[in-house]
């Protein structure tokens, strides 16, 4: 089984970290020219603001509902992203470092000592958001190619407190029947 590890809204949840009057609020993460969007808050995306959309298409949105905007600090990125990926590995000797945010931890081997890998996911979960306040949504699949399949219901579905797995061949039938091909990194649209 692999197990995907997806931190949440990434560049938004590291500004967090030393900015905890940001919790709950709609914030935006320029890129490097702050000519654009590179990362939004779930509270930025439900005003509708899209990744990659220019700073000045944003007009009163961010007045009439307070849009914190703050230009990227990839130092603080990748400090953050090297913590995340140093927790891992003392769970996992095997990790694949998938991007800034993300990583894939095989559990092959590891069946004995991690008997309920739903459990282990939120033990894995609890532990990160504990050492660096990171929220991360965690997807639990025998292939690689279903990870982004159940971290995006792990992140979108509530009921599943940010831990989904996918492994009987039914379920992921469903999971997949259900699921918006847009949501697939080079896939989508």
């Amino acid at each position: 089984m692999i197990i995907l590890v997806d931190v949440d809204s990434f560049y938004v949840s590291a500004e967090r970290i030393f900015r905890p009057d940001l919790e709950g609020k709609p914030v935006v993460v320029l890129s490097a020219n702050d000519g654009n969007i590179i990362a939004r808050s779930k509270e930025a995306k439900k005003l509708k603001i899209r990744m990659g959309q220019p700073t000045f298409e944003l007009g009163g949105v961010v007045k009439q509902h307070k849009v914190e905007i703050i230009s990227a600090n990839f130092t603080l990125y990748g400090d953050v992203s090297g913590r995340l990926m140093r927790i891992l590995n003392q769970f996992i000797e095997k990790i694949e470092i998938y991007s800034i945010d993300e990583a894939f931890l095989d559990v092959t081997g590891y069946e004995r000592i991690y008997t309920d890998l739903v459990a282990f996911g939120h033990r894995i979960r609890k532990t990160i958001k504990q050492w660096v306040s990171l929220p991360v949504s965690i997807g639990i699949v025998p292939k690689e190619t279903l990870a982004k399949v159940a971290s995006w219901y792990a992140k979108k579905q509530p009921n599943y407190n940010g831990v989904f797995e996918l492994r009987e061949a039914d379920r992921i039938q469903q999971a997949l029947a259900d699921f918006p091909c847009l949501e697939v990194w080079d896939i989508g649209h």
